[in-house]
């Protein structure tokens, strides 16, 4: 009863708030709740599940429309980068993302480059950056990423070597392989 509490507090705080993290929204949740006790605290999942309740039960239209907002943008910069394998990751192929969310894609290619200047031949400003993906359970490795937008939101790029297509690393939420999404999968939520 009080770690679905949490949990739901929790994904209350990532969903109002933007809180990029499932850790501090825990801690967070666990604050406003006063509970000290660190083994009652949910599991990233928990959090999840609850998020996708929340947005059902309190915002399914404007949830609804803003995931199709967001999901349009993606598949046009996935259509952009088309030369670099894109696929969509994260809370907006999962269908639990808000407005603090960016779209975030796995990009693949020999070097972070080619990528700036497939950017720059469209007149899209960009800067880079570099993200730590977690490749096994503990242990992370760094790769750059580049971050531009797409209409009104936010793009966050991982760029893999080409190889990378094969692996999925490790995701937030379960610890599992990622789920990624081709632009034709993208069209396919587009349409359902």
């Amino acid at each position: 009863m009080l770690r679905q509490a949490l949990a739901r507090e929790a994904a209350r705080l990532m969903i109002e708030h933007g809180l990029p993290d499932y850790g501090l929204a825990k801690r967070k949740a666990a604050a406003r709740l006063g509970v000290t006790d660190h083994a009652v605290l949910p599991k990233n999942t928990e959090i999840e599940e609850a998020m996708a309740e929340h947005q059902r039960l309190f915002v399914p239209e404007a949830h609804a429309s803003e995931l199709l907002e967001m999901r349009r943008a993606a598949l046009s910069a996935m259509r952009l980068l088309a030369d670099f394998e894109p696929r969509l990751v994260g809370p907006l192929l999962s269908g639990t993302a808000t407005a603090h969310n960016d779209i975030t894609l796995h990009l693949f290619a020999d070097t972070p480059e080619l990528v700036a200047v497939q950017l720059m031949d469209h007149g899209i400003p960009h800067e880079f950056a570099e993200r730590r993906i977690k490749v096994q359970r503990d242990e992370f490795e760094a790769y750059p990423a580049v971050r531009f937008t797409a209409g009104p939101h936010g793009v966050d790029a991982t760029i893999f070597p080409l190889d990378g297509i094969r692996q999925a690393p490790l995701g937030p939420v379960d610890g599992r392989p990622m789920r990624r999404a081709t632009a034709h999968e993208v069209e396919g939520l587009l349409a359902a």
